[in-house]
């Protein structure tokens, strides 16, 4: 396969589109792998990612490599015309990171906190701390999961404090009988503001009709990521399905890229929409779960056109 040049904020033809070891742009199978660069650069250009928010980013400095850092992800979505992007890492807050890339680039970029042992897990303190700096988003347990005692009284006041500072709450890797619970206790608390992430990814592993009830009070965040090799392997018509199983307007597209082996958010986006339009959900469809939910979820937040 002919090497391509680099493209700005993202890695080349040949990194991504490898169908022995590497992820393929169609995610069908080797025959429909982009191989040519007058193709590739039809499906970088050819979908207008104006106006759309990318809620599930991964940014350095991290402890795993990252294709791009804070500024260059904002810079990357600044280029492509999109709204806002949404900074997570499993281990440290981005509130503040957020800030920094924001001011640099003139660009929104909101950050969070992930409920994680390093950050002392289901930690209130954490949540203040964040909302304090500008953190828009509070991620409950996702690497640190399995570790972690699901203590109610602490989650409670943790969700009354999200209540209170206007922010979001993201479900992480909770399995589904976690995300109810949390679910059932947003609404007593009186928060609308509900986001569960990847549900259809092995770590989540959250049924069609769990979706479903789920949505009735929750957004449905569903992450390329997902459909890629070195990940989960799903089949995009299975978000599809999911999608129309639920309805376009309880869920949300996002990327979860920013892995070094995959590539640039704002491609990734692209490619995703792609997909989405190839297995029959409409433009109106992408636009309300790409610029419309994620809009009303970060609500007050000035996010700037």
């Amino acid at each position: 396969m002919t090497k391509l040049k680099k493209l700005e904020f993202g890695v080349t033809l040949e990194e991504t589109c490898n169908t022995e070891s590497g992820p393929c742009l169609s995610f069908e199978d080797s025959e429909n792998c982009i191989t040519g660069a007058e193709s590739f650069e039809d499906v970088l250009l050819s979908f207008d990612l104006k106006g759309f928010i990318d809620t599930h980013i991964h940014t350095a400095p991290d402890v795993k490599p990252r294709l791009l850092n804070d500024i260059e992800a904002a810079e990357d979505a600044k280029l492509n015309g999109m709204r806002a992007i949404v900074l997570k890492s499993h281990l440290e807050p981005t509130a503040g990171r957020a800030g920094i890339a924001e001011k640099a680039t003139g660009f929104r970029v909101l950050g969070g906190v992930c409920l994680n042992k390093s950050v002392g897990g289901l930690n209130v303190d954490a949540v203040k701390t964040s909302a304090r700096m500008g953190g828009k988003m509070v991620w409950l347990p996702t690497v640190s999961y399995t570790e972690t005692f699901m203590d109610w009284e602490k989650l409670e006041s943790i969700i009354n404090t999200i209540c209170q500072e206007d922010m979001v709450l993201a479900t992480g890797h909770l399995k589904p009988h976690d995300i109810f619970q949390v679910i059932d206790m947003a609404m007593s608390a009186g928060l609308k503001r509900v986001l569960v992430n990847h549900p259809m990814t092995g770590v989540v592993g959250a049924s069609l009709d769990e979706q479903r009830e789920m949505s009735r009070h929750a957004y449905l965040e569903h992450c390329f990521v997902a459909c890629m090799p070195e990940h989960d392997c799903l089949d995009p018509a299975a978000i599809a399905e999911a999608v129309r199983h639920v309805g376009s307007s309880r869920c949300v597209m996002a990327t979860d890229f920013g892995q070094k082996h995959n590539p640039s958010p704002s491609t990734g986006m692209r490619i995703f929409v792609k997909n989405m339009l190839e297995q029959g959900l409409s433009m109106e469809d992408v636009h309300t779960m790409c610029i419309k939910n994620p809009s009303k979820l970060l609500g007050n937040s000035p996010i700037k056109p």
